[in-house]
């Protein structure tokens, strides 16, 4: 189980539906769509509604995001997991714009290699979704399994990026 990292939330409309942004005063510890699978895993038991620089950056860069470009510089990041799940998310972090993996070239990737399923297992549980590409990762042949947030929206996330 997580311990509450993060202190403050703003809530924002993006075209998917909304989506929780939380901060622990200066960096974002978690993005979630309402609904999404692990919802609020990084909040505190009663965190603050409030406005922060860290979420208006976090904002201006969801807006480019969701008008088609590829936003140069990701607002500061604090994540908090077990070392294994922050191995995976770095790997994440890693992957370009506009492009795709699969869960295997990830668990290849990995040192030393593992299973795809653990990495699944890991990816699944990203606190940050789409500052974190998690939405990038595919199923093996290039299925859409696996999203959080619903593969609905993991669809219409890699039609933006003009992946699919």
């Amino acid at each position: 189980m997580t311990i509450g990292t993060s202190d403050y939330i703003c809530r924002w409309m993006s075209p998917l539906g909304s989506v929780t942004i939380a901060s622990d005063g200066s960096s974002v510890t978690g993005l979630w769509f309402d609904g999404q699978k692990h919802y609020g895993t990084t909040l505190v038991p009663e965190p603050v509604l409030c406005d922060l620089p860290v979420f208006r950056e976090t904002i201006a860069w969801l807006e480019r995001y969701f008008i088609g470009d590829a936003p140069a510089v990701t607002p500061p990041l604090r994540l908090t997991g077990t070392p294994f799940q922050m191995a995976v998310w770095e790997l994440l972090r890693g992957i370009p714009y506009g492009e795709t993996v699969t869960y295997g070239e990830l668990a290849q990737a990995m040192d030393p290699p593992t299973s795809p399923r653990a990495v699944g297992n890991a990816v699944g549980r990203n606190p940050i979704s789409i500052l974190i590409p998690c939405h990038r990762v595919m199923g093996a042949g290039g299925s859409l399994t696996g999203y959080a947030g619903g593969t609905d929206r993991k669809k219409a996330l890699l039609q933006l990026e003009k992946v699919l």
